[in-house]
């Protein structure tokens, strides 16, 4: 398995202990799946009996925000194209591609393109046999950023063969991570009433059906080998409340975040998450408003290693900080920060353990690290 995050700490000459400053880098995500819900503020999901399965089983297993917010742009169009860019382009309506389509090509699905990094968009309610640029069932083009690009639909070409290949069914989802075939990056949109935008039967609660529908839905994410295999799912909100900047949720679920209900009280914001998503997939240019946006490192894996000392027996004692019961955890030992030795497995029964390790012997520079394993 590829390291979570890496922490390292320098043990250099004479054994001098260095430590060092917490690291900015994320860790090795491969697959990313980024859910958009609709015109929620935090306070109306957090604790909401209405939403049992986020609050009762997403949270308690997820790093999630309460500061997250969508700079105050309203309504969705703007958002979805910010998501993908970086700017909504002086868009503050939610008019389909013909009128609001775009010629740049300095936008995310473009940047992965060139890089060889696959994507899709999966969104419920469409055919699949054009691309949807136009509302049909409970569907809308203004959930779905990737239509007002022109390099993407061939200048508002319905046949056009490239975004039909990119743009599919949500029914296909299911196909796609049993067969080990979803693409990289994996942007989803559930229709206008799964989504909480509208009130639909049977509950006629936008809350309660958005959290059914992530109930049904998100496990064959999280049991899928592309989730496993260093998967991350981000689940945030387009905007709240129409005449409300209050923050908007923002849950991650991933094996190498700090997890555990981990809540982040920084001030994060959609140029984090397009930040976040394009140091992941190390494409540039930066896009728009995330070239001045920090990446969520904060939700991700807190393993350090702290308190190191030489015992008066020639051992080195630290301790590992940021474990989360139940995982295993490895520090590893190097010379050279390119040959890897293992010092001590873990199987965590709190949020720290303390590991020794006998440096009597070849006393020249070393360097530890700890990383989650699973």
């Amino acid at each position: 398995m590829n390291p979570s995050l890496v922490r390292w700490l320098g043990l250099v000459l004479m054994l001098l202990f260095l430590p060092q400053p917490r690291c900015a880098e994320l860790p090795a995500i491969k697959t990313v799946f980024v859910i958009l819900m609709e015109n929620m503020e935090w306070v109306e999901i957090e604790a909401n009996t209405n939403a049992p399965y986020i609050n009762g089983t997403l949270l308690p297993r997820a790093s999630y925000c309460r500061q997250y917010t969508n700079r105050g742009l309203h309504p969705s169009l703007p958002n979805y194209l910010w998501l993908e860019s970086g700017t909504n382009f002086g868009i503050f309506d939610n008019l389909d591609p013909s009128f609001n389509h775009q010629s740049t090509t300095n936008h995310l699905s473009s940047l992965l393109d060139r890089a060889g990094i696959s994507w899709r968009a999966y969104q419920e309610d469409i055919g699949g046999t054009d691309v949807p640029l136009t509302s049909t069932n409970l569907y809308t083009p203004r959930h779905n950023p990737f239509v007002y690009f022109d390099d993407v639909t061939g200048t508002n070409d319905p046949a056009n063969a490239y975004g039909i290949a990119h743009i599919r069914p949500y029914s296909e989802l299911g196909r796609d991570l049993t067969n080990k075939a979803v693409a990289r990056y994996n942007f989803i949109t559930p229709n206008l009433c799964n989504g909480m935008h509208d009130l639909c039967p049977p509950f006629f609660d936008s809350a309660r059906q958005g959290d059914y529908w992530l109930e049904r839905e998100l496990p064959r994410i999280l049991a899928s080998p592309a989730y496993d295999d260093d998967g991350a799912v981000f689940i945030t909100w387009d905007e709240g409340e129409y005449l409300s900047d209050g923050p908007i949720g923002m849950i991650l679920l991933s094996r190498h975040i700090r997890g555990a209900g981990y809540i982040s009280h920084v001030a994060f914001t959609h140029s984090s998450l397009l930040r976040t998503l394009q140091e992941i997939f190390q494409v540039r240019p930066l896009l728009g408003d995330a070239a001045g946006a920090e990446p969520m490192t904060d939700l991700f894996d807190g393993l350090r290693i702290n308190s190191p000392q030489k015992l008066t027996n020639g051992l080195l004692q630290g301790q590992v900080t940021g474990t989360i019961p139940g995982s295993t955890n490895l520090v590893h030992v190097s010379s050279d920060l390119v040959h890897w030795d293992v010092v001590c497995t873990n199987v965590a029964t709190s949020n720290s353990f303390t590991f020794t390790h006998d440096v009597t012997t070849n006393a020249g520079s070393r360097f530890y690290r700890a990383l989650r394993v699973r």
